[in-house]
Order: C-alpha cells, then structure tokens, then sequence
C-alpha cells in the first residue's frame, strides 16, 4: 500500500483530495491533529481516529493530539480538575493503542488557550460566523442543545483557532466534526491562518445495528474485559449473509483487517475446519456466500478485539 492509499484507507471524506496531494509534494512530514474531549468511556469511535493517526504516523505525518480539557469543562463534562484527570487516562488508553510517544504530541488545552493571543483569535473568530453557525456546528458534538449555554457556542470558534495556533496541516476527526472543520476552513484565512485539509472518518454502528450511543451501552470501551466482549459479541447483531449495515463486518473493515493481513476463524473440522481470509474483501465474499456463520464471525471478532484492547487492559490492570 502506498502513501497516499494508506492515508485515504478506511476514511469518509477527504477536504480536499487535491489539496492532500499538492501537501504531500510540498511537505515530507505534514502536521495531522486530532482533538478528543476527554472521556471517561473509551470506545472504539475514538479508537477508529486513533487507527487514522497511526496511518498517518505511518505515512511520514507527525502527529499532534489535543487532549482538550477546556473544552470538556464548556460542554458540561465535569470540572476543570476532574477532565484534566480524565485527560491522562485518555493519554494512557491512546499510547497502548499503539501511538508512538515518542512521535506524537500530547498537548493539554489549558496549557495554551488560556493566554491573551489564544483568547483574542477566537474573539476575532466570532466576529465572523452568525450564532446559527455556531449552533449548527455544535449540533452533533454539544449537549443540552434544546437550551444551549453560551460556552457550547464558543467551543467550535476554540476549535478553529486550536487548529491555527497548533500549526496543523490536516485536521482528522469523525464524521460529526465537520461543521466544525468547515467553520475552520471558511473562518480562518480571514485571520491571516491557513485553512486546514480534513480527513473524516465514519460513524460506525452500535453492536444492536442501531445508533452508537452510551445510553444504549451498544459498544465496546477499550477497558472492557475479555469476558464483557465475548458476551457483548455473541449479543451483538449479525444477520447471516449481510455485508452492510452490519456491526460485526465494521470491526473487521476498521479495527482488526488494518492490522492483520489474514484473519483465522477457529473451527471444529466438523463444520469445515479453520477458515482464513486474506483481507477484507476476501472476508466479505465468504460471509455473503454462507461459508462463514454469524457464530463464527462473532467469536473470531471477540478474539481479535481482545488482542488489540490487551495493551489498553495492561495498562490500566484489568483483567
């Protein structure tokens, strides 16, 4: 896989691809970014952008993550103590995932938007974009947004100038975050800032088929337990044959087959014995065709997502 297929794999959206290969001429180590407001419950929807870093660390970017600990604080997630707290272990969990910490930046937000030059950019930056705007932006990431309080409205202007002063290149985020991004691009050439490249990722299902949602308690966190997984897995929806909207073949496409080049499906000789597919398009003709059960499919995904979270349970000690 080349450079440029390897930063586009498994990605929704690219702003914009011509813009992407005019970077890669110019620039042999591009500055990619993400932001996380840190969160108690690591799931594999962070997890899908942190896979993204990797490619991209992989690619030759250098990789910059803002542990975004004021942001937390205006949407409502707790003091500013309690989410910088959460921030480290958010830190921990990202570097088992297989971040290089050697070659990616951590960068707390109190440890620059609190200062006079931070604050006047994004001042500036409200000048700029109606209060719709902002609304609009918020609408996939805020809370409360029936009655939204004026902090949630300020928090896509932060984002923006977290972007300029963070000196990125290419801004990657899920789906959701585009509103955002696109402020972004829109707002700040008009400050004398480059616009930023966004590289999104999807929003994958929940493991009943539906909506991924903490209410639901429909995903895996990267702290769960071997035992938690298998039994959400075997819950999980996977009806037989079907290659879209189907949970259990998203954490084949986007956590486990980038990081396997072939996937062994344990099973008795009865049944026609270990099954291996090499990659996912092999995967997905199987699975249609009925060679591979749902069972199967379950239990060889319980196994892999168990491989990958073992670091994250190392670190954090859990069984």
């Amino acid at each position: 896989m080349d450079r440029l297929e390897l930063i586009k794999r498994n990605v929704q959206e690219i702003v914009t691809e011509e813009e992407l290969e005019e970077l890669l001429k110019k620039k042999d180590s591009p500055v990619a970014y993400v932001g996380y407001e840190p969160s108690g419950k690591i799931h594999l929807g962070h997890v899908l952008t942190v896979n993204k870093l990797l490619d991209l660390q992989n690619a030759g970017f250098q990789i910059t993550v803002l542990l975004a600990d004021v942001h937390a604080y205006l949407n409502q997630k707790g003091t500013l103590e309690e989410v910088r707290k959460t921030a480290d272990y958010n830190r921990d969990c990202f570097i088992a995932l297989g971040l290089d910490p050697e070659k990616t930046k951590f960068v707390y937000g109190s440890d620059f938007q609190l200062t006079s030059e931070y604050m006047l950019n994004v001042l500036k930056l409200t000048t700029t974009a109606s209060l719709n705007r902002a609304r609009r932006s918020m609408d996939e990431v805020g809370r409360k947004m029936d009655d939204p309080r004026v902090s949630q409205m300020v928090y896509p202007m932060m984002q923006a100038i977290d972007i300029a002063l963070l000196g990125v290149d290419v801004a990657v985020g899920g789906i959701d975050q585009r509103k955002i991004h696109m402020l972004a691009r829109e707002g700040l050439p008009a400050l004398g800032f480059k616009s930023p490249l966004c590289i999104h990722t999807p929003i994958l299902l929940g493991l009943d088929g539906k909506k991924m949602s903490s209410s639901s308690d429909n995903f895996i966190s990267v702290d769960d337990s071997k035992e938690e997984i298998d039994q959400k897995m075997k819950k999980a929806f996977c009806p037989a044959g079907q290659v879209t909207e189907n949970p259990m073949l998203e954490l084949f496409r986007y956590h486990i087959c980038p990081r396997y080049e072939e996937i062994t499906f344990e099973r008795p000789e009865k049944y026609g014995g270990n099954l291996v597919c090499r990659g996912y398009e092999e995967l997905i003709k199987v699975f249609s065709e009925g060679q591979l059960h749902p069972m199967d499919l379950k239990k060889g995904a319980a196994k892999y997502m168990n491989v990958i979270l073992e670091p994250v349970r190392k670190v954090l000690k859990i069984n």
